[in-house]
């Protein structure tokens, strides 16, 4: 597939020119993720919009994400949170980042207060090692054995 690099360049220009946007964590927003490369999340559309969960706040200027996918592939870094405009949705931890706010384009609305905990544990396990049994590290390789 090819992607429209030159196109987003024009977008990420009119959106760095905005002003940052109020938000509150466990907001639900459709943000301006971009074309990206490789098997980096890309939005979609004219403004390369995906929805996408504040999980915090790093002051008036930026915040940390989670894009959601609408994909049913069953992964330990994709959590479920709930309908989300009318579609199943999943955080799809592997792909947070940090954000600023003028990418932010329009509020959806609140994720739930129990699956907003659900996906904040989630995240806490990602970054403590708590995925480690689940999860291999790519491209690992098994640990050569040694004959003595």
């Amino acid at each position: 597939m090819e992607k429209n690099f030159d196109g987003w360049n024009e977008v990420k220009k009119i959106t760095h020119t905005e002003h940052p946007r109020l938000y509150t964590v466990r907001e639900i927003w459709w943000c301006r993720l971009g074309v990206n490369v490789g098997t980096e999340q890309d939005g979609k559309g004219e403004w390369s919009v995906r929805p996408c969960i504040i999980l915090r706040g790093f002051g008036s200027d930026a915040c940390l994400v989670v894009p959601l996918t609408t994909s049913t592939r069953e992964h330990p870094l994709r959590v479920t949170v709930g309908l989300v405009e009318g579609q199943e949705a999943r955080a799809n931890l592997s792909q947070i980042r940090v954000v600023d706010t003028r990418r932010l384009e329009e509020k959806i609305g609140f994720l739930e207060t129990k699956a907003f905990s659900k996906l904040r544990k989630a995240a806490r396990d990602l970054f403590s090692g708590g995925f480690s049994d689940s999860l291999p590290l790519a491209g690992a390789r098994p640990k050569p054995t040694v004959q003595i």
